[in-house]
């Protein structure tokens, strides 16, 4: 039972990342400033609605089926590289993506009032942060899912 709601924890912290990750993708890609304002906007909202509570579910459930399983994260491998994985998803890139949304959500909305680009705005798409730690973040979930349902080098 542990492993079913673990396994749907994952998908719906899975979907969260793709409906955060390519609203910014899509916002990058436009260059109407209504479109990118909502695009970002959608995203950030995403981040709260979706993301953070399939992460939050994912470590519960996943400590669930690891108690219930008595594994041990020092050897089993598999387990230690997906929680190292998890881990840096979760201090590091998240954090750094959802400051980044937030910084440039509120830059496009200022641009979107004022009825034009502005370099404020200009100089954070330059940055490409929300982009590239976005980018991570969907290449490296779906690996941490695939550590939790093939248990590779067990």
């Amino acid at each position: 039972m542990f492993r079913l709601l673990h396994i749907l924890a994952l998908f719906w912290m899975l979907a969260g990342v793709g409906a955060v990750v390519v609203p910014i993708w899509r916002a990058w890609r436009t260059e109407d400033l209504e479109t990118r304002a909502l695009l970002l906007s959608e995203a950030q909202r995403n981040e709260a609605a979706w993301l953070l509570p399939g992460l939050i579910a994912t470590w519960f459930t996943g400590f669930a089926l690891a108690t219930a399983a008595n594994l041990n994260i020092v050897v089993t491998w598999w387990l230690l590289a997906k929680e190292i994985i998890f881990a840096i998803d979760t201090f590091i890139i998240l954090p750094l993506m959802g400051v980044g949304l937030r910084r440039v959500r509120i830059l496009a909305l200022q641009a979107q009032k004022q009825g034009k680009m502005t370099e404020e705005l200009r100089d954070a798409l330059a940055d490409n942060v929300p982009v590239v730690f976005g980018t991570i973040l969907a290449v490296t979930m779906p690996l941490v899912a695939f550590f939790a349902v093939v248990k590779p080098f067990s």
